[in-house]
């Protein structure tokens, strides 16, 4: 079964922020961090909601912790806060401590393998997962989703944009980047279709084996641009040179980026309680402006979802 779409993609990106550490990729902003029975999350500070707590199923309250299943490193969404320490950092677990805050219990992380996250679960090891997971109606069968983003596709330009590049249409006749044997080189593929039908030249798709080398292309001035997952696009142009080297071209019509597919928080079907109480909390952090606020801080605040909606994926 396809794990996450376009890993290879995403998961390249530690060649730009070394292995993946907060540290290594020259971002400032800390951890969320625990202040006694709250927790500060991208700045802010999150507290209790004793009708949310009231939601979580008995055995969640009692042991006070959320038992969540993650596969590190994969940036943004999972990293290491240091090289060679086991403390983590990324959106999803900046997410989870909101979560956790709000619910009045601990989001647990645990390094797993993300084949064998969702058997896990299943085997009643981990209560959830939180480990930027398509949610898809094959895992609808074992797992419940709440669903907190939507993400495909992005491109990445020279800081300034030099190309005035903001839509796949604008690579028409012009030089690209992507990463070889990846989604991104399929959908630049299916649009020279488009290209065509307008008139216009067909895109030079140029190949890389590595995300990092076509990086090095678009620096050099060989591509206008580079076509890889939003996700990675975002926090690559938030992190490389300080945030100074590259832009993330913004397709007003593919907020989200091409092919957008909804991520999930992944949840026992055994504990609808849970389940409910995560998708009421998620809600809350969408309407108090925290969850924009993370994502923000990852540089990716165009995948936030405005309502946290159940097993949204309709294929």
């Amino acid at each position: 079964m396809n794990t996450r779409p376009a890993r290879r993609a995403l998961t390249s990106v530690t060649a730009v922020c070394a292995l993946a550490t907060l540290a290594a990729c020259g971002v400032s902003d800390p951890p969320a961090v625990a202040t006694g029975a709250d927790v500060t999350v991208a700045g802010v500070e999150i507290k209790k909601d004793q009708s949310l707590h009231d939601l979580l199923p008995e055995q969640i309250k009692k042991a006070g912790k959320v038992r969540v299943a993650t596969d590190v490193p994969y940036p943004p969404f999972e990293m290491f806060v240091k090289e060679g320490e086991s403390t983590l950092t990324g959106l999803d677990h900046d997410l989870g401590q909101a979560l956790g805050g709000k619910l009045g219990v601990t989001f647990a992380f645990t390094p797993q393998k993300f084949d064998g996250i969702v058997p896990a679960i299943q085997a009643g090891r981990f209560d959830a997962a939180m480990s930027a997971m398509t949610d898809n109606k094959e895992r609808q069968q074992v797992v419940d989703f709440v669903d907190y983003s939507r993400s495909g596709s992005g491109i990445l330009v020279a800081d300034g944009n030099p190309g005035d590049i903001t839509t796949l249409d604008d690579l028409c006749g012009k030089k690209a980047a992507v990463q070889a044997a990846t989604n991104q080189l399929d959908l630049l593929k299916k649009h020279q279709t488009v290209c065509a039908k307008a008139g216009k030249g067909q895109i030079d798709i140029q190949t890389f084996p590595k995300d990092s080398d076509a990086q090095l292309a678009l620096r050099s001035g060989k591509v206008v641009a580079q076509v890889l997952t939003k996700p990675a696009a975002g926090w690559v142009a938030k992190t490389a040179d300080g945030g100074k080297a590259f832009d993330l071209a913004e397709d007003p019509a593919a907020p989200g980026g091409y092919n957008a597919s909804p991520n999930g928080i992944a949840v026992s079907k055994k504990q609808p309680e849970l389940t409910h109480a995560i998708q009421k909390a998620l809600q809350s952090l969408i309407d108090d402006g925290t969850l924009l606020r993370i994502y923000d801080k990852y540089g990716v605040p165009s995948i936030a979802v405005e309502e946290a909606t159940k097993n949204a994926a309709v294929d």
